[in-house]
């Protein structure tokens, strides 16, 4: 399936010499996962002052950036120095869904859009994370595959939010923005099911 995640392998590798450096100060993955928490809690806060002042949306769209590269660390750093936990792994699944939901929320309070699509959109990135956690159950691994991952959503806030500040032209689409990612998480659902319960 087409998802920024088939990136991964490329953005780990220039995440590398951070990754070592953090290993060095002694951060442990568990303390990324918290700050990241910390960090959505932030950007889901710019979200909802870049209604009102549009440079707060460069801000979120170069924290996405930023979110991404620390969702990748801490599982980085977990499999590389030998520091997986299931405390970890609880404390990432979880820290994935807050981050989403302050992150996503804000949107609510933009002109015209409907907040209907919004909670759904909501609902679906969490479901869509479930899915990919029943994979690592039946199958040993966790699935982050798309479309409309959360590497994709990222993206996609990002993206969203870069146009905003050039243009509100981008606010009469959110609702067809909203309902096309609903339908492609319900497809990549979908998919990481299938996945997961293939026999092979």
């Amino acid at each position: 399936m087409i998802s920024i995640y088939n990136l991964k392998p490329k953005f780990q590798k220039l995440l590398n010499p951070l990754l070592n450096h953090l290993n060095k100060l002694n951060i442990t993955p568990n303390q990324i996962t918290i700050f990241t928490i910390l960090f959505s809690i932030l950007l889901g806060f710019f979200v909802f002052k870049s209604i009102e002042e549009k440079s707060y949306s460069l801000i979120v769209a170069f924290g996405m950036l930023i979110r991404m590269m620390l969702n990748a660390l801490d599982g980085m750093m977990a499999k590389k120095f030998s520091l997986v936990s299931k405390n970890g792994e609880i404390l990432n699944e979880i820290g994935d869904i807050i981050s989403d939901i302050t992150i996503y929320f804000p949107f609510i309070y933009f002109p015209n859009v409907q907040i209907e699509l919004v909670f759904i959109f909501i609902l679906s990135s969490v479901i869509n994370e479930f899915c990919g956690v029943l994979s690592k159950i039946t199958k040993g691994e966790r699935r982050y595959d798309g479309p409309m991952g959360k590497s994709d959503r990222a993206l996609l806030v990002g993206i969203i939010s870069i146009m905003f500040y050039f243009s509100n032209f981008i606010l009469d689409y959110l609702n067809y923005i909203f309902a096309i990612s609903i339908l492609l998480m319900i497809l990549s659902s979908i998919f990481r099911l299938i996945k997961s319960s293939k026999n092979e």
